[in-house]
């Protein structure tokens, strides 16, 4: 018998999860291994828990894939595209629906790549317009002998030669694009390649049929091809949008026209690809199955394609190209950087894409909670798929927007367009940006109103509770473990505070889109001004603070693996809708454990016990579905500290839901730990606590656990042990007991 542990959040060392302070790596590398106790004093005998030919424990080690690279630090900007990931796989999936759900997928990839429009673009209206058109022409701010030297030289060379300080600044930008797609690219050749072992080998591979749970089919964790196809779509989008904003302020000449319509049409062509549904399609790696030989042709194209440009516009600008064609003196310049409309159809785009997700994903949830199954839960009505989605796009402008007043402060003076006087030291932003800016300090508010409310809620919770605690606490500690209790329940309300945080962004968004389009006011002054003004200051040290994190993050390894911990819940899920996001470690984890559980439990007399703790739960029961009949019949699943029902099944019901877990549960033997002190695992199936009223009550699954440990007569109040150390509750060792010594599942 193997006791096979497997690790939650924040990279959990294997002496840590294995409770032995010598570790011995006996499978894997060192960014995921498999170890097991190594003993000094020779071979363990009796109760031990490892005893040679009787039974072993052994740890798996994933969290090397989110906690380990130095390279973390640079994912921290990349949060808004890890949230349009999760979005995709919030989308309810119901019977009946496929045409509207491929429809809105289409849509939910066209708003991912326009996501990526927004940093980039952001990094490029900075370097591009910012400094290259605006900065160091001739007698603004970069020119003056305090500029920067770095920047002063292409004042000093080309004051008065606008497409050659736009070619070189645009390389600013495409160094990041470029940088996005080699650390995509090496993730992905590292992690998303690896294929689950086919029927038949190691017992793992389609184990059930694809009319069955979702979790059960290989495809969900096989994504090398569609993951290619979409990163070529994103590099050559972001590529042809910085070529656009070189060409497009010589749109007057017949060169500058054809650069613009040029890299218009490769951002185009990525558009259209974006949305067909076989370009983020994945196959079942043992099927056979092959996607049209012309999509991969047409990606290839674009491949190509996206650099010529590129360097076709580069070196025309370099090459030296006038701003408004013949007999237009460099006087009239501009005082921001030229276009052709192209922000403006994107920004219209986006809202519009915004609205259409919002509707057909009311559509879908509609449909979904007709057939849905009684007492299912369903975070914020089924459409939290759409707020998640917001929550990216308000991400994106925050970080976008916070580049914009940060190189405008660092260089010179942010302005408005309506900021009288000569330049000088301006730096001129549009409107609509300091619009978006004043639009910070109202979600302050509304945060701090949201922790006001989660506080009084908590504390009406605790007054409730401590009653029916005192006769098992005493009146003395029943109102200390209520307020514990009252706080781990606030997890239950996530989806109340999105909601609230994100009512609030739309709704003032469009506010000051409405009046920005009637020109009712202008934010340079008044109230308004005074917003934009705060929110400007805010979101240059929100871009400030990410940089000094970033930079302790690359240095301390202990921070790396606290910072870990949201790539552990973001990157469960594959870049299923955006290839420039964090890797998908489970692409990975789930091969391996499928074969080395096929290793472990190779013949009858062997079996298995799957022992996850918190967002390990949730790798074991995706692994489970992924086994094969024969090996399922050896295998045990022993979960605690589980969020599998309280927000996996909540936020994932197509994925996680009663028919996902109810496939589980009737697969293998399943026992589940969990703590009302607990504020991120709970009960799968139905809470069995001296608490819990009603027929939710079950005992088939779910173990209560008290949480402090209830004091004998005259003892202190033991800690709270809240989210950690399971392995060494009493109940764990019984639980295990049981699984070893009942029979297998048929």
């Amino acid at each position: 018998m193997t006791e096979l542990r497997v690790h939650g959040v924040s990279g959990t060392p294997p002496a840590g999860t294995l409770n032995h302070p010598h570790p011995r790596l006996v499978a894997g590398d060192g960014t995921t291994g498999f170890y097991r106790r190594w003993w000094a004093g020779g071979r363990p005998a009796g109760d031990h828990p490892d005893v040679p030919n009787a039974r072993r424990r052994e740890a798996y080690a994933w969290g090397g894939l989110t906690s380990g690279g130095r390279t973390i630090a640079l994912w921290l900007l990349l949060l808004p595209f890890s949230l349009a990931n999760l979005a995709y796989f919030m989308l309810p999936r119901p019977r009946g629906g496929r045409r509207l759900r491929h429809v809105t997928e289409g849509a939910q990839r066209l708003f991912a790549l326009l996501l990526t429009g927004t940093l980039v673009g952001a990094v490029t209206r900075a370097s591009v317009d910012l400094v290259g058109w605006q900065c160091t022409a001739a007698g603004r701010a970069c020119t003056h002998d305090g500029a920067p030297a770095w920047v002063r030289w292409l004042g000093t060379l080309w004051g008065d030669e606008p497409s050659k300080r736009l070619a070189v600044t645009s390389l600013v930008p495409l160094l990041l694009v470029v940088l996005l797609w080699w650390i995509a690219r090496r993730t992905w050749r590292r992690d998303e390649r690896t294929v689950v072992p086919p029927p038949g080998a190691s017992g793992g591979g389609r184990a059930l049929e694809l009319a069955g749970p979702l979790l059960a089919r290989a495809r969900l964790w096989h994504g090398g091809a569609p993951v290619w196809r979409l990163r070529v779509v994103h590099v050559a989008f972001s590529i042809a949008a910085i070529g656009l904003a070189v060409s497009a302020p010589f749109a007057g000449t017949a060169a500058g026209l054809a650069l613009t319509v040029a890299n218009a049409g490769v951002q185009l062509a990525a558009a259209v690809l974006v949305v067909l549904p076989w370009i983020a399609r994945r196959l079942d790696p043992h099927s056979g199955d092959r996607i049209p030989a012309w999509l991969t042709l047409a990606c290839h194209a674009l491949r190509v394609a996206a650099p010529v440009v590129f360097l076709a516009t580069f070196w025309s600008a370099l090459s030296g190209m006038s701003p408004g064609g013949a007999g237009r003196p460099l006087g009239a310049v501009a005082r921001q950087l030229p276009g052709v409309g192209i922000g403006a159809f994107q920004f219209a785009l986006t809202l519009a894409l915004g609205l259409f997700i919002l509707v057909t994903t009311c559509l879908l949830a509609r449909m979904d909670r007709t057939r849905g199954e009684p007492g299912a839960p369903r975070a914020m009505g089924g459409v939290a798929a759409w707020f998640v989605l917001m929550i990216a796009a308000g991400s994106a402008n925050v970080l976008a927007l916070g580049v914009l007043f940060w190189t405008a402060t660092f260089f010179g003076v942010p302005g408005t367009s309506a900021t009288p006087g000569p330049p000088e030291r301006r730096l001129f932003l549009d409107d609509p940006v300091w619009w978006t800016a004043a639009l910070v300090p109202v979600l302050v508010a509304g945060l701090l109103a949201v922790a006001l409310v989660l506080n009084l809620i908590r504390r009406a919770k605790a007054r409730a509770l401590a009653p029916d605690l005192a006769p098992f606490y005493g009146e003395r500690d029943a109102a200390t473990v209520a307020r514990t209790w009252a706080f781990a329940s606030l997890t239950d309300r996530a989806g109340l505070v999105l909601a609230v945080l994100t009512g609030i962004g739309v709704a003032g968004f469009a506010v000051v889109t409405v009046i920005y389009q009637l020109r009712l006011y202008t934010p340079d002054g008044g109230v308004a001004g005074l917003l934009a003004s705060l929110g400007s200051w805010a979101m240059t040290a929100v871009i400030v603070a990410l940089a000094l994190l970033g930079r302790r993050t690359y240095r301390d390894p202990r921070l790396r693996r606290t910072v870990g911990i949201l790539w552990d819940v973001a990157t469960f899920w594959p870049r299923a809708i955006h290839p420039l996001s964090p890797p998908c470690y489970t692409e990975r984890v789930i091969p391996e454990l499928v074969a080395r559980v096929g290793k472990l439990a190779g013949t009858e007399r062997d079996e298995v016990v799957l022992s996850g703790h918190s967002q390990g739960s949730v790798i074991v029961a995706a692994l489970v579905p992924q086994l094969g009949p024969e090996l399922r019949a050896r295998v045990r699943l022993l979960t605690h500290g589980s969020p599998l029902r309280r927000l996996y099944a909540a936020y994932f019901p197509a994925y996680f839901g009663a028919p996902g877990l109810g496939a589980v549960r009737e697969s293998v033997p399943w026992y589940n730990l969990y703590r009302l002190s607990d504020p991120i695992g709970g009960p799968v199936f139905g809470r069995v606590d001296p608490l819990a009223l009603g027929p939710e009550r079950e005992d088939g699954v779910d173990r209560f656990c008290w949480d402090p440990i209830r004091p004998g007569p005259g003892e202190p109040l033991p800690e709270a042990r809240w989210h950690s150390d399971y392995w060494l509750e009493p109940a764990y060792d019984e639980a295990l007991t049981r699984l070893i010594t009942i029979e297998p599942a048929a």
